[in-house]
């Protein structure tokens, strides 16, 4: 069981160990604290320890025991001379080891190496080594990538113990002291071989003869001198393995450094790059280029010139004439380059991180601008972080380069604001122009046949519909720009990628992706959206992008991880996957429905019940008794307008209406109930006058006239006096001196046409209707006797009902 436990046990702390592994790093940096010895208080969870520029003098048994995690230690630049075989045996995960500038003297006896198998970097260099004989402990680190040594002897078999393992870099430290004997590397398996001249000159002849017979790449740094004897050295030498040559950190003259090349591009070497150059004593003459070669490329990094006096123009041309098919000149302050004098067979140049202006390739002579014709291979030109302005004038620079592919121009001032057409050459499929300050117009600036482009960071606003045709464009990036919604591709039918991230979309209308039936690939992520109605066929959209469901076949990037809203302000912040935008408050004609029917039918109901219960007619019936009470309340009547008025009212009617009006008008309106003085035919008429002077008599001296109206009534001749005397009557009375009583449905035309007075009536002022309805009774007398309701003429000033 105790074997059984343990193994359970170290399977269990390696699993922890790993997950503890895979978190971030944990940096901890004592550098320049003085420190005599490694502190006892590290944190468990450091991975990266900095304890360089300290005076630490010993590593002991113990010193990283709590320090498990541990993945690179920089203990550089102090005073060590002895480090204990156990030191690192609790550091199982040590990757990187820097042990350089210390006094350190015994290679061979590095048995702390034993417990260090996963290094992939160690840096022994500038340390006290007599000799390179490097000890069994090395044949240990199988996964060593970087190894830097330094020893003043360098001897055959002092790499023997390393001679299976294959390293990516050697780095070697040389002093003046060297002492190297030939053939010593050639137990090394190294791509890669730096050798750092601590004293600034090229030492030991045989180290530099192997270095260039045994390694496909060698660099050779820190260099201000020496150079005329490697120039020798290279052009004696047979034959030469090295393909990659790179010269780091050096000061040379003009004339060693031309030379140089010159003799390189007659060797096997096809790579040639010299970085951190101080250059000196520059021409005033063009220098002579070899014009055949076997170099393939050639390119300087961060060259700075000591002289303020020389020929820029003798600089140029000599680089620019270079037999290479590519040529890469960068983070230099060139203002200028020229064209070459001759047909180049340069396929690639990169000008990137310089200053060259709009004048590019250009020449004037005669006060006249000539373009540069003999750079017709180059195949791809990087001008990225330049003095760029003017896009049109660019396209002139370029438009003999017939063979130009791909052309990138970020990070420049360029806008494109002149009348003029551009003049692309026919085959450039590959355009950056990202970073710049072009808008919209640059669609009219573009070659016909790009298949790539990149406007990423510019001010485009929106994409003209107008736009010149681009047949092939297979791939447009407007990230960070203006746009405001998705762009047509009328211009692009080929279109399968549109990138579109940080712009101004609010709500992107999907039905313009119509446009563009190629299209698979969209990125609108981190814009700006407004998640109202509006934005619902684009998350529709989104989610079958995500389900793989649908006909669209379009992947929307980053969805739905990189897509918030921004209002309204209760769903901010929040994925536009997560929120929810009902279909009714949405969809007009749901929302209509959902709002119109419920109205519809409590509209029904509401009139099927006022139908039910006569509610229209007691309302009509309130509303007439209402008025009548308040013109009762606000016409005042003077006295001497009432003089002779005896009655409240002359009743009209026909004789066969007299039944209802005996047995109900009058006792409603004469009773107790009413109170009221009624006149009418068989009551008032007075014996001996005649008929027209009885209904004169009646109708002067009531304070109003009721017809009672009905088939009978307008088939009446005397009704139709009655009426006739009561209407030229209410001209001095006032309009509410007639009241019309509707004993039954009377239609417009039973009426005759000599009653057109009644019709007129009729038509404009409201009638009571006599109800059917029992239940009814009760409302219409009150209704009437508020009608009819006056004081007569017993007080000064009466208020009467109108």
């Amino acid at each position: 069981m105790r074997p059984m436990n343990a193994a359970l046990w170290l399977a269990a702390m390696i699993v922890g160990l790993q997950q503890i592994a895979s978190s971030p790093d944990v940096v901890v940096n004592l550098s320049s604290k003085n420190l005599s010895s490694v502190p006892r208080d590290l944190p468990q969870t450091v991975t990266n320890l900095d304890l360089s520029c300290n005076r630490i003098q010993q590593l002991h048994k113990g010193d990283f025991q709590n320090t498990t995690l541990l993945k690179s230690l920089n203990v550089s630049w102090n005073i060590l001379e002895e480090i204990d075989p156990a030191t690192f045996l609790n550091t199982p995960l040590l990757e990187e080891l820097d042990l350089s500038h210390n006094r350190l003297k015994n290679l061979s006896g590095q048995q702390y190496l034993l417990h260090t198998g996963n290094l992939r970097m160690l840096n022994l260099s500038c340390n006290t080594f007599p000799s390179m004989t490097l000890g069994s402990a090395f044949s240990t680190l199988v996964k060593l990538q970087r190894l830097a040594l330094g020893a003043k002897n360098i001897s055959v078999g002092d790499f023997k113990n390393i001679a299976g393992m294959k390293l990516c870099t050697l780095t070697l430290c040389v002093g003046d002291e060297l002492a190297y004997e030939a053939g010593s590397l050639k137990d090394v398996q190294a791509e890669r071989l730096q050798i750092t001249f601590t004293s600034n000159q090229i030492v030991g002849r045989d180290v530099v003869e192997d270095a260039l017979s045994l390694f496909v790449q060698v660099e050779l740094m820190n260099l201000s001198g020496g150079f005329r004897e490697l120039t020798q050295q290279l052009r004696q030498r047979a034959g030469i393995h090295t393909t990659h040559l790179y010269l780091t950190n050096i000061s040379i003259k003009w004339k060693d450094l031309t030379d140089c090349v010159n003799v390189i591009l007659q060797t096997s070497i096809t790579h040639l790059a010299a970085s951190d150059v101080t250059l000196y004593n520059l021409p005033y003459i063009d220098t002579p280029v070899i014009q055949t070669s076997q170099m393939k490329s050639f390119s300087a990094r961060m060259v700075v010139v000591t002289a303020f006096f020389f020929s820029q123009e003798a600089v140029y041309n000599f680089f620019i004439n270079l037999p290479v098919e590519t040529v890469s000149i960068t983070e230099i302050p060139i203002i200028h380059m020229t064209c070459p004098k001759s047909q180049s067979p340069i396929l690639e140049l990169d000008f990137s991180y310089c200053s060259l202006s709009d004048s590019i390739f250009s020449r004037v002579e005669h006060q006249e601008i000539l373009e540069c014709e003999n750079l017709g291979n180059v195949r791809k030109l990087i001008l990225i972080n330049n003095n760029l302005k003017s896009l049109q004038l660019l396209s002139k620079r370029v438009q003999y380069m017939k063979s130009l592919q791909h052309l990138a121009l970020s990070l420049n001032s360029l806008v494109y604001e002149s009348p003029e057409e551009c003049v692309w050459p026919p085959n450039i499929t590959n355009m950056t122009l990202a970073s710049n300050g072009l808008t919209e117009s640059v669609f009219k600036c573009l070659p016909k046949g790009i298949e790539t482009l990149d406007l990423e960071n510019n001010q485009v606003s929106v994409v003209p519909s107008s736009v010149l045709k681009m047949e092939n464009l297979l791939s447009l990036n407007l990230n960070s720009n203006r746009l405001r919604d998705l762009p047509v591709c009328d211009g692009f039918p080929m279109l399968s990628e549109l990138m579109l991230k940080s712009n101004s979309l609010h709500a992107p209308s999907v039905n313009k992706l119509e446009s563009c039936p190629k299209l698979k690939t969209l990125d609108v992520s981190s814009n700006p959206f407004t998640c109202t109605c509006s934005l619902r066929s684009f998350i529709r959209l989104a989610t079958k992008s995500k389900q793989k469901t649908g006909n669209t076949g379009l992947e929307l990037v980053s969805w739905p991880l990189n897509y918030y809203c921004i209002y309204p302000e209760d769903v901010r912040d929040s994925t536009l996957n997560s929120i929810w935008l009902p279909e009714v408050s949405c969809d007009v004609g749901i929302l209509a429905a959902t709002i119109l029917c419920p109205a519809v039918i409590m509209i029904v109901v509401v009139l099927t019940v006022c139908h039910r219960l006569d509610i229209p007619w007691y309302m009509g019936m309130i509303w007439q008794w209402v008025r009548a009470k308040h013109r009762a309340r606000m016409q005042q009547v003077r006295p001497e307008d009432l003089v002779g008025v005896e009655f409240h009212a002359f009743v009209s009617y026909s004789q066969h209406d007299a039944d209802w009006v005996h047995n109900s008008l009058l006792p409603n309106l004469e009773g107790p109930a009413g109170g009221l003085q009624i006149s009418h035919h068989e009551k008032n008429f007075v014996p001996g006058k005649t008929i027209i002077e009885n209904i004169i008599g009646c109708v002067e001296k009531s304070r109003r006239s009721v017809f009672v109206l009905s088939a009978h009534f307008v088939k009446s001749e005397w009704c139709h006096y009655e009426l006739y005397f009561a209407s030229h009557h209410r001209l001095a009375r006032g309009s509410d001196s007639i009241v019309l009583v509707l004993l039954e449905p009377l239609p417009q035309y039973t009426i005759p046409s000599k009653y057109y007075q009644l019709k007129s009536m009729m038509g404009r002022h409201t009638y009571l209707e006599w109800p059917q309805d029992r239940a009814k009774h009760r409302l219409f007398w009150a209704n009437l006797r508020a009608a009819l309701q006056a004081n007569l003429p017993n007080a000064p000033v009466t208020e009467i009902q109108g």
